[in-house]
């Protein structure tokens, strides 16, 4: 339980899917303006990744790996799809995701509007492809590291969106220089919130 909760933490703070990989950062700096909004997108992110994470370990350990069929028979005790992983991690995120754009648009049209084109690109957010992709490189013992890597992930990505959009909402009624509205302090933001999750690298977990 407590190695559950060390990767958790680990992954919001340390491992941070913004501000350590910078991963996810088209539909972060588009969707950041408004905190309401931030919040929808960082919910449906968490979901896509808690969801889409343990299925693909499951597909990495019990299909693709080097034997992994061993359990169907002895004759593929040597095959290896590991090739495949790349190919098959897509599909499982782009499935996951349509059901998550199917369902915010019946049960709250609002956020759906407000997503708009950033809802089906959750399925090309490369922190939830870096998400399968950091778990076969950490290569997890358990399902439950995998999922509790995956949830974490996506709360740290949460945090980063939702910080971000509430400086932004408060920059709305600050005097800042002409040259740098919009983006262009957006992306000083960005950077000294970086600056200031590099504190959390020094933390033993």
């Amino acid at each position: 339980m407590e190695n559950l909760a060390s990767i958790f933490v680990k992954s919001i703070f340390v491992d941070n899917m913004i501000f350590a990989f910078f991963l996810g950062m088209c539909s972060y700096l588009a969707v950041s303006k408004k905190v309401s909004t931030s919040i929808g997108l960082g919910i449906a992110v968490i979901f896509v990744l808690g969801i889409t994470l343990p299925l693909n370990y499951l597909l990495e350990n019990y299909v693709l790996k080097e034997g992994a069929l061993a359990w169907l028979s002895d004759d593929f005790k040597t095959l290896d799809l590991s090739y495949l992983a790349f190919i098959l991690f897509i599909a499982v995120i782009a499935a996951m995701t349509q059901l998550v754009e199917m369902a915010v648009e019946k049960f709250t049209p609002s956020l759906y509007a407000s997503l708009g084109i950033f809802l089906p690109l959750i399925a090309v957010n490369c922190a939830i492809m870096g998400g399968s992709l950091f778990m076969q490189q950490k290569a997890f013992a358990t399902l439950g590291e995998a999922t509790s890597y995956a949830l974490g992930s996506g709360v740290g990505w949460l945090l980063a969106i939702v910080g971000l959009a509430a400086i932004r909402e408060k920059m709305e009624y600050s005097d800042v220089p002409a040259p740098l509205r919009g983006l262009g302090i957006t992306f000083i933001t960005v950077a000294l919130m970086g600056i200031a999750f590099m504190a959390f690298s020094g933390l033993k977990i």
